[in-house]
């Protein structure tokens, strides 16, 4: 599954919460919680707001993202959750290391995560098949496609983590010369896309 589809992939599963709260006055807040500066996550975040235009959400105009950095300090994430908190977002989206504190603060609000690890080992859901409690996302070796089943309203926490049947291998041969790496041709061959 390449980059810019698991991204959007993560807006349309924030989705859901957002629907289930359209009919409140005002628009619905997404917390979007980083525990790295904002600068070098600017793709991740383009995708974020791709995702959700592609399921109808467009930032300032029917819902907001309440983004929320830690600039590395970990020891910060627990008070940025509780900002969070504060402000009642409709769901929060974040990735390992951030999701560990908003789950430990909230059982209520819907908590989308990524991760590059096992989640279940993380200790951010029960299991693969069944996460429990209000936490669901996306792991990279587990990943999920919930949009139909999100956007019907089901709870995140009855969303399994699915496996990915492929996994595909693109090379950008750009990039490589301008880094000043030598792809070798047996490499190439075995790449599924080859940019060229």
């Amino acid at each position: 599954m390449k980059r810019r589809q698991f991204i959007t992939l993560l807006g349309v599963a924030t989705a859901w919460p957002l629907a289930a709260r359209a009919q409140q006055p005002g628009m619905p807040v997404v917390g979007f919680l980083g525990p790295h500066a904002a600068e070098p996550n600017a793709s991740e975040v383009t995708g974020f707001r791709q995702g959700l235009n592609g399921v109808g959400y467009f930032e300032g105009r029917n819902v907001t993202i309440d983004y929320r950095w830690a600039n590395g300090q970990y020891e910060r994430l627990p008070e940025l959750v509780a900002d969070l908190i504060r402000r009642q977002v409709a769901v929060i989206v974040a990735n390992t290391a951030a999701a560990q504190p908003a789950k430990a603060a909230t059982k209520t609000i819907p908590i989308v995560f990524t991760t590059a690890g096992d989640p279940v080992a993380e200790g951010l859901v029960e299991s693969l098949n069944r996460p429990g409690g209000n936490v669901t996302g996306f792991s990279l070796f587990k990943v999920g496609n919930y949009a139909g089943r999100i956007l019907k309203g089901e709870n995140p926490a009855d969303l399994p983590v699915q496996a990915p049947t492929k996994y595909e291998l693109v090379i950008n041969l750009k990039t490589a010369r301008a880094l000043g790496l030598d792809v070798p041709p047996t490499l190439l061959a075995r790449a599924d896309e080859v940019i060229e």
